[in-house]
């Protein structure tokens, strides 16, 4: 274990008997709450430090019974084949044991807010953001999350110019956050008489869904305003009578709710409104923390153009990663894994990478 300090392993391992014996010996419920969460995290580490002890130890026996063999050619020639064997297990053990130790994202098990908005492209981006959210919500399907329209508004076609939603359930930023971004479409619009292909945008933002305990919002620096939503043809087209709009005083953040109770109205707002100023603080944070950082794939750039959709070709490419997949249909239809999976590959990739280099130094 060369590569992992020795030393960092025994103190994991050491925390996590400790841990192990103050829940034994009965903790108030607030603090087991507390200790479960934290054995809980080490309790897969440790396993795959044990793992990676008996491995390398292994390894030592074989290396002495080579040494030991003398004479006896054949059980030599047995302990090498075996050592051979265990080498690559024992470089798997230590990749797998580096990844668990790479630092955690606090929000990765939260769930998030989805934004999607309609960029450059008129009528064709509008539907463009409805193919992207409902792709979005046929992944959340399969993966038995649950999601909640907060505001929406639609154009004539029933393209998007704007959609929020909460995507509820364990590990959704975890599995999202990379897709904020610019995704852009080219195909032959709806709209296109003469079948000539345009290229239209889109813009996603995953936010992490903040609990009331991550942010304060202090009651006078919010202003409640209810309203009638307006008809077909408004700003904001939903079918309901009343909405509510609130506005951030000190930041001017204004998030609008429209569904058809009021009081679910009044909690989705603040729900977004916490959220995004939870990403704010989280984006100051990681520009203090990481200005120069070279792990990034994208994740929060809302400029950036991320990926591509070719209709005419079938093909999806992600431009962070350099990956294509000629399966279009099957992505829209919400068959993302593979995506997001390469993404939080890379990630990982890079944020190891910087690591060792940094132990390097």
């Amino acid at each position: 274990m060369s590569s992992i300090p020795r030393q960092k392993l025994d103190k994991l391992v050491e925390r996590w008997e400790s841990v192990q014996a103050e829940m034994n010996q009965g903790s108030g419920q607030a603090a087991f709450v507390r200790l479960s969460k934290e054995f809980a995290e080490l309790d897969p580490v440790v396993g795959a430090i044990r793992e990676l002890q008996r491995a390398e130890s292994e390894a030592a026996d074989l290396t002495a019974m080579i040494a030991d063999a003398g004479a006896d050619r054949e059980m030599a020639a047995m302990a090498r084949e075996e050592l051979e064997t265990l080498k690559p297990r024992i470089t798997e053990l230590e990749q797998q044991l580096k990844l668990q130790l790479l630092p955690k994202d606090s929000a990765d098990e939260k769930s998030a807010i989805l934004e999607v908005r309609a960029g450059t492209g008129g009528d064709e981006a509008a539907l463009f953001a409805a193919d992207l959210f409902r792709m979005y919500q046929r992944y959340a399907e399969l993966k038995g999350w649950k999601t909640e329209v907060i505001s929406m508004s639609e154009n004539d076609l029933g393209g998007y110019k704007e959609i929020v939603a909460s995507i509820t359930g364990a590990g959704v930023f975890a599995k999202l956050k990379f897709e904020s971004g610019v995704h852009r479409v080219q195909r032959v619009p709806a709209t296109e008489a003469s079948g000539r292909i345009h290229t239209s945008a889109a813009t996603v933002a995953v936010l992490p869904e903040a609990e009331e305990t991550d942010v304060e919002i202090k009651p006078e620096d919010v202003r409640i305003d209810t309203m009638r939503a307006s008809g077909a043809g408004g700003q904001h087209v939903n079918k309901t009578d009343s909405a509510v709009r609130v506005t951030h005083i000190p930041t001017g953040i204004v998030v609008v709710s429209m569904e058809k109770s009021q009081h679910q109205n009044r909690r989705l707002v603040m729900q977004v409104l916490r959220s995004r100023l939870y990403e704010m603080e989280r984006e100051k944070a990681d520009d203090e923390r990481a200005a120069a950082r070279k792990d990034q794939v994208g994740s929060g750039d809302r400029s950036e153009k991320i990926r591509t959709y070719n209709f005419p070709q079938g093909r999806v490419t992600d431009h962070r990663i350099k990956l294509t997949l000629h399966k279009l249909p099957q992505v829209l239809g919400g068959d993302l894994d593979e995506l997001v999976d390469a993404l939080i590959t890379e990630h990982q990739a890079g944020q190891l990478a910087a690591m060792e280099a940094h132990g390097a130094a």
